[in-house]
């Protein structure tokens, strides 16, 4: 039996695969979101296919709840009067539409400008300048316009209309009239003239041509077009960047050997080497060397961050200074630089409400307008104002309604939102995050690696003779050199905090001998003669010490022990930092309308002092990752529309329960991969950032459906009552696409006012 799934090769033929759970499939052929819509329907039917086609990358997402040829899908495609491959990005023989669009796009602009030019001003009208007009506009129309008269063909067959259908409709109709009234009316007179007037009277029709109208139409359309297949391949090009900002090949240790091979041959677990000025080829641990590692195109950060043993390291940066050994922790697609590319290309994956709405309204527009137009033919037919001027009248219908910048409504806006965003560090997983944003009111906040920076720090210490003046003279720091150098045996979070305490106020370590950590209770070692104890509190604490750990205590900080030669001699202070910046993200959420909660597994006390440091105050404290997912649930009960910004493994099924899930750039994958959108830095107040520019590509998108309609709208009532003259036409068309495109321009505009 032979295997139920099959792929294209490379050779053209078909080779055996196992069924992908999900894929990606290059569509050729769409020309407007119409044509998403009906191929998504297509492949929808299909047993066990869910897929999401989206027109601004021509790409159908694929997901299999069983196995499907993958043939038969492209079958489904082609049937319907599209083209379908397996996506192969890198394949030479896959069509560039960027170069075919170009190539039409120059043509019909070359052709187009003289057209325009002397159809419009009349000063350029020379005696028999019709029929130099005809003769530019037909390559334009017959040629530039093929891709749009071909698909109106397809899905005319499908017995369906789509925006292509009134690009046809209405270049042909000017082209076909104009060419009608200059044979058979006046208008190809020797002397004819437009005079430049937007007044609106009635005529014949017998003496106006629209061969601008029909060659600006084909001209603005590829114009948005190519803006968009330009956009798309800027986006592909971003990924492909991404993805070779890693080595070419990687200096790998087999058998206690160096040898260079490529880095598609290194595997997980293997050793390779990283010289000064050399990029870290994939993502690993140091186990051997130190040296500074410039991360700024991962994480923003401007330093090298100081690296030695036992750290992390991405692959991607720049070892700065000294030679490192780095063991592979993860490989290809599994890096982090490939899971950032991931992300930057799903972000132009999905389809968002917004553009299925934009599918719906043209897919009643089509038919209204042609409706309109042979209800304006048949009135006036009617009314007896003769067959020359009803046909006119709705010829004009069909010409003025052909919305040429709907197309470039949507799409375009996304692609630039969400392309800034990437720039900024801000990485949206799909255009559905977008509309989220919108009318969220309520942000639920981690604390931990959240608003704190998840890193532990010594904020106080109390020694127990603290009152004594002759004792603290004598003794000063000492005790907490001691303790220093007893955790400087130990990795422990603690353990390092206490060494860069003491380190902090210049205190010179000892080496511990006899050096024992008991897991739960502490270090105990031997420093300098002295038996040192370092860890839990005891039951028979000093008063003096248990009122400073109770103190402690209620302030959200938690206190270690430190004991000289059995005898308990003070506590130091240990507590999570608020990150720079949070008190400035959390005001910025207020501004935005957005009531901030913070949710965390920690004690009362620290969630209420982190809360009181930042200005939070809705605390939820001590609960399990369930209870996180309950608490954004209860919310979305009492009627909020919330937001989730996390980082840890416990805050995954949470940040896929809210409406809108923001990963910070710092965190696991499991919450990367739950959220809508992902921090590439690891600041806060980039997801203030980030709602602003969703709410913002929103604004612009409605503003650009608007307007994609508005002047067209206006002027079909002028020309259903046959008051349309070339000049309101053109401008019409011009208006309309020009307006849209630099609308959705104006997002690259955006700037974050998070700090780099």
């Amino acid at each position: 039996m032979t295997d139920p799934v099959t792929t294209p090769s490379n050779a053209g033929g078909l080779r055996a695969a196992r069924p992908p759970e999900s894929f990606e499939l290059d569509i050729d052929g769409m020309t407007c979101a119409s044509c998403a819509v009906r191929i998504e329907k297509k492949l929808n039917k299909v047993d066990g296919v869910e897929a999401s086609v989206n027109y601004a990358t021509e790409k159908a997402r694929i997901s299999l709840r069983q196995p499907v040829p993958v043939e038969d899908l492209i079958a489904v495609v082609e049937k319907t009067g599209y083209h379908a491959r397996i996506e192969q990005p890198d394949d030479p023989a896959k069509p560039d539409a960027v170069v075919k669009l170009r190539r039409d796009l120059i043509l019909s602009a070359v052709l187009s400008v003289p057209v325009v030019a002397i159809s419009m001003v009349p000063a350029l009208q020379f005696p028999g300048w019709q029929w130099v007009v005809l003769v530019l506009t037909t390559p334009v129309v017959l040629f530039g316009g093929l891709r749009f008269h071909r698909s109106a063909l397809i899905n005319l067959r499908h017995g369906a209309t789509t925006m292509d259908t009134l690009i046809s409709m209405g270049s042909l109709a000017a082209y076909f009239w104009s060419l009608f009234a200059m044979i058979f009316g006046h208008a190809g007179e020797i002397g004819m003239k437009h005079e430049f007037t937007f007044s609106l009277a009635r005529s014949d029709g017998f003496g106006n041509i629209y061969f601008e109208a029909a060659a600006a139409i084909i001209t603005f359309i590829l114009t948005g077009r190519y803006f968009e297949a330009k956009s798309r391949r800027s986006a592909g090009e971003a990924v492909r960047s991404l993805l070779t900002l890693g080595a070419s090949d990687v200096a790998v240790v087999r058998d206690g050997v160096e040898i260079r091979i490529p880095i598609d041959q290194l595997r997980v677990g293997e050793e390779f080497v990283v010289r000064p000025g050399e990029k870290i080829a994939t993502d690993g641990e140091v186990v051997s060397g130190d040296s500074g590692v410039d991360t700024s195109m991962i994480t923003g950060e401007s330093l090298p961050v100081d690296v030695t043993v036992g750290d992390s390291v991405i692959g991607g940066c720049l070892n700065t200074d000294g030679r490192l050994v780095v063991r592979a922790t993860r490989v290809g697609e599994e890096t982090q630089l490939a899971q950032i590319a991931r992300l930057v290309s799903d972000a132009q994956s999905g389809k968002s409400q917004t553009q299925r709405m934009a599918d719906r309204v043209s897919a009643v527009f089509v038919p209204i307008v042609i409706v309109l137009a042979v209800v304006t033919l048949i009135g006036w037919l009617v009314a007896g104002a003769g067959a020359g001027f009803a046909f006119t009248a709705a010829v004009a219908v069909l010409i003025i309604a052909c919305p040429c910048a709907l197309g470039l409504a949507t799409p375009t806006a996304l692609l630039v939102g969400t392309g800034r965003g990437a720039r900024s560090g801000i990485l949206i997983k799909g255009p559905e995050a977008l509309e989220s944003t919108r009318t969220v009111d309520t942000i639920v906040l981690d604390k931990t690696g959240t608003v704190t920076a998840g890193e532990l720090e010594v904020v106080a210490h109390r020694r127990r003779d603290a009152g004594d003046a002759a004792a603290e003279s004598a003794g000063a720091h000492e005790w907490i050199r001691l303790a220093a150098s007893a955790e400087s045996g130990s990795e422990h979070p603690v353990a390092k905090a206490v060494v860069a305490y003491a380190e902090s106020r210049g205190l010179a370590l000892s080496a511990p001998d006899d050096f024992r950590n008991t897991p739960g209770i502490g270090v105990d070692a031997t420093v300098d003669g002295h038996r040192v104890r370092v860890g839990r509190l005891i039951d028979t604490l000093p008063a003096e010490l248990a009122a400073a750990a109770q103190e402690a205590r209620a302030e959200g900080r938690s206190s270690i022990l430190v004991l000289i030669d059995d005898e308990p001699v003070g506590l130091l202070d240990i507590s999570d930092t608020v990150k720079p910046g949070a008190a400035d993200a959390i005001r910025w959420f207020r501004e935005l309308g957005l009531e901030p909660h913070l949710l965390t597994g920690d004690s009362t006390a620290a969630a209420e002092r982190v809360a009181r440091e930042v200005g939070i105050d809705h605390v939820t404290a001590e609960v399990m990752p369930q209870d996180k997912v309950d608490v954004v649930a209860a919310l979305q009960a009492a009627g909020r529309r919330v937001a989730m910004v996390g980082d840890g493994v416990n805050d995954a099924a949470a940040l896929a329960t809210a409406d809108l899930g923001i990963a910070m750039g710092g965190g696991t994958d499991a919450a990367i991969e739950a959220a809508d959108l992902t921090l590439v830095r690891d600041d806060l107040r980039l997801a203030a950032d980030a709602v602003r520019l969703s709410r913002r590509t929103l604004r612009t998108i409605k503003g650009n459906l608007f307007w994609a309609f508005a002047y067209n709208v206006a002027a079909l009532p002028i020309a259903a009552l046959g008051l349309l003259n070339p000049m309101i036409a053109g401008a019409a068309m011009a208006f309309s696409s020009v307006f849209v495109v630099s609308n959705s321009l104006r997002l690259r505009g955006f700037r974050v006012r998070a700090a780099r």
